[in-house]
């Protein structure tokens, strides 16, 4: 979030407390901020969101989840709220909910799912969450994001700082919903689904697969999981079959419309935005590699990548912007907003051919230890890359050398074999009433590795036989 965007919620925060009536139970309770400052830090949530993990590029896609979204919000406590429904170019299993309207899913979740109501359910539990204002109560937890990286807490504020994450939106995704707020987003997306005329019986479903295919927020990703926002019990699952009623279960699934949309979609990590190999990170979209260090831990976004030692006392962070500014002045101009700084050294060199200008910093931080920073910025095109690295300056001289070996490792990416890897997209199958799971994935080369979670997704067991005609999803 911008700075200004930061300072105008804080001031809401202080000028707008008071009581005011929940649109859900109609009840009075504490309001830290209005419906109008929660719209405004929507907006800006939702600009910080699609810079930091970016929208899938399917516009039919995306029109077809906001339909299902639309089609029960005039059933919702809130329907003259404008809603935003959008679909995050991420393999992560989740979706979440920002103030004043704003619902997303990741193409992860929408692969999980495997009918339109299924669908429904969960963008009502979000529409129930934005209803019962249950994110603007999360203002209170703020806690500071570091990108799911275990940073020692002397870095961890210049870190957020450097990397552009320190702002109230993206923390917010990452807090966990109290278990009063889970239960009674459940209810409210059993009843707009039911009222919106979808299959509410498919929560059941829905968190069933969740169970089985488990928390998937961890590894490289920086976008959590569902089970680390949405906590999952098994009283959850108790309290929404108890909610659902023989006509809700016999209103329409919805399976094939649902299939049909989901086809060719990506699955996993896409190639195309960068992936890990025997300790270098490629990035065909933008032609670079650069070396990784043993045993240091990466996570990539559209708008940097970082990197950092398991003891998180280090951290490097490459992004890059159009400019053709002199390396030095652009530079200086990346370190200014860095509070507390005391420039150094300035150097310039070749890097595997591309102009280069390392900058050293202290920077002071008030009651935590004095920090270093190596800024390398190095041009390739009309691009500027440029590494930020950083650690306690007590401990600077031991990590020197790797930061300079990342930065030296820099290179344009010229091999087509890196350059034109493909992600796996989804496939969907008529199954024949006589071959099992297994036999089917067999047969069209799909990789054993990812047999479990296809399973899971498709909703029965491996060795099960798919009804004739039902349709698969497969993963080529």
């Amino acid at each position: 979030m911008r700075k200004t965007g930061f300072l105008a919620a804080v001031l809401i925060l202080l000028l707008a407390a008071g009581c005011a009536i929940n649109p859900v139970t109609g009840k009075k309770e504490l309001s830290l901020i209005s419906e109008e400052g929660e719209i405004s830090l929507g907006k800006d949530t939702d600009a910080q969101i699609g810079q930091e993990y970016g929208f899938y590029s399917d516009p039919e896609l995306s029109n077809y989840v906001a339909s299902v979204g639309m089609a029960m919000v005039p059933h919702t406590h809130r329907p003259n709220l404008v809603y935003h429904f959008a679909v995050l170019d991420s393999p992560v299993v989740n979706a979440f909910a920002a103030p004043g309207g704003y619902i997303y899913v990741t193409r992860g979740i929408l692969a999980l799912m495997s009918s339109e109501s299924e669908l429904a359910v969960v963008l009502g539990h979000e529409l129930g969450h934005v209803n019962a204002r249950h994110s603007v109560k999360k203002l209170s937890q703020m806690l500071l994001v570091q990108v799911g990286l275990a940073l020692g807490s002397a870095i961890s504020d210049t870190f957020a700082k450097i990397s552009g994450v320190a702002g109230i939106g993206v923390q917010l995704l990452f807090l966990k919903f109290s278990r009063d707020d889970e239960r009674e987003a459940d209810a409210l997306g059993v009843e707009y689904s039911r009222k919106g005329l979808f299959n509410s019986g498919e929560m059941v479903n829905f968190f069933t697969a969740l169970e089985k295919y488990g928390d998937l927020s961890g590894g490289s990703h920086s976008l959590p999981g569902f089970l680390s926002t949405h906590p999952l019990t098994g009283e959850r699952i108790k309290n929404v079959r108890s909610m659902i009623t023989p006509s809700d279960t016999g209103l329409p699934k919805k399976r094939e419309p649902y299939m049909r949309q989901i086809e060719d979609v990506v699955y996993g990590s896409d190639p195309r935005q960068g992936y890990v190999e025997a300790n270098t990170f490629y990035h065909p979209g933008m032609r670079f590699s650069f070396d990784v260090p043993e045993g240091w831990k990466l996570q990539n976004t559209p708008s940097r990548v970082t990197i950092a030692p398991e003891n998180g006392n280090a951290a490097v962070i490459l992004q890059a912007e159009k400019s053709d500014e002199d390396l030095s002045a652009f530079a200086q101009k990346k370190a200014a907003g860095i509070t507390g700084r005391q420039y150094l050294s300035d150097q310039n060199q070749t890097i595997n051919g591309m102009a280069a200008c390392h900058q050293l910093y202290n920077i002071v931080q008030q009651d935590k230890d004095t920090l270093k920073l190596r800024l390398t910025c190095l041009r390739k095109g009309g691009t500027v890359f440029y590494f930020s690295a950083l650690s306690k300056a007590l401990d600077f001289g031991s990590y020197d050398s790797t930061f300079r070996a990342i930065a030296s490792s820099f290179i344009e990416l010229k091999d087509p074999n890196r350059l034109n890897r493909q992600p796996q997209r989804i496939k969907i199958l008529k199954a024949d009433g006589r071959k099992n799971l297994k036999d089917i994935f067999t047969d069209n080369g799909v990789k054993k590795e990812l047999w479990p979670t296809l399973t899971v997704a498709n909703g029965m067991d491996v060795n099960g036989i798919p009804e004739k005609n039902q349709l698969i999803k497969l993963v080529k």
